[in-house]
């Protein structure tokens, strides 16, 4: 099985720095890196952060440009969506729409589990899971103990060094739930968004996997001044999971067009 995964594509019509990072013009670049890729994935994960503001002409750009893919995909919210204008932007993603505030759902009829978890704090940048959201998560993994089981959300878990994200983080219920993934040996990956970088972290038992971004980077800077977070237009990138032999193995993949491989 082969999934891809890309993350904070912050799509907007107008703003302060919409062109600069020009955001559709970029998710059209990343999937056209992903429509090019051979084999094809089975699945594109979307980990949040679809839009810049929430706003229902956001999610229609957004969802247009997503069309485009030849592969299903599946999003979960980031600090920067609205749950329910995602709900009503995709009426027939039944996965995303359940009687609670949260979008949490998991993926059972692939060789590879999905778990998809909310993180969202409304009008907050950090995350945090709540006693409601945790419970879900421990009622789902105990569901299934042996199947391999990819954990997918926005806010990582750890920090980074940087700073300035490491402070929107996921802040509430993080030792909570890193002591239940802990209990469960066949949870092959965590994947997260929000830090717009790649960035990998043992934890809990299993590794922790951060994707890119489609457009821009927050800046490597570790230990840096956590008030003066930066962005940075290094080349964009996606995560592409393979589920071999070996279990899940990811690849880092860049976004753009670098010409033909040539053989060695």
């Amino acid at each position: 099985m082969l999934i891809a995964q890309i993350s904070d594509i912050h799509f907007h019509l107008e703003g302060r720095h919409v062109e600069l990072i020009r955001p559709k013009e970029h998710l059209a670049a990343a999937l056209r890196s992903l429509n090019m890729l051979h084999p094809l994935p089975d699945l594109v994960l979307v980990t949040g952060d679809l839009t810049e503001h929430g706003l229902p002409e956001e999610y229609e750009g957004v969802g247009a440009v997503l069309s485009e893919l030849r592969m299903p995909w599946l999003p979960i919210p980031g600090n920067h969506d609205s749950v329910e204008q995602m709900r009503a932007a995709f009426p027939d993603m039944s996965c995303l729409h359940n009687d609670t505030p949260f979008i949490q759902y998991a993926i059972e009829d692939l060789p590879l589990r999905i778990v998809a978890l909310d993180t969202v704090v409304p009008g907050a940048g950090h995350g945090a899971l709540c006693e409601r959201r945790l419970a879900w998560l421990a009622r789902t993994l105990e569901a299934e103990t042996e199947k391999p089981t990819l954990i997918m959300m926005h806010h990582p878990p750890m920090e980074t060094g940087i700073r300035g994200m490491d402070g929107l983080a996921l802040m509430e219920g993080r030792d909570t739930f890193l002591d239940l993934v802990a209990q469960y040996g066949n949870i092959e990956r965590i994947v997260c968004g929000h830090v717009h970088r790649s960035v990998l972290c043992r934890l809990a038992g299993t590794v922790v996997s951060i994707c890119p971004g489609t457009a821009h980077q927050i800046a490597l800077e570790l230990e840096g001044d956590p008030d003066n977070l930066r962005f940075i237009f290094e080349p964009p990138g996606y995560q592409l999971h393979w589920f071999g032999h070996n279990g899940l193995v990811t690849h880092h993949g860049v976004i753009g067009d670098y010409g033909a491989a040539t053989r060695y």
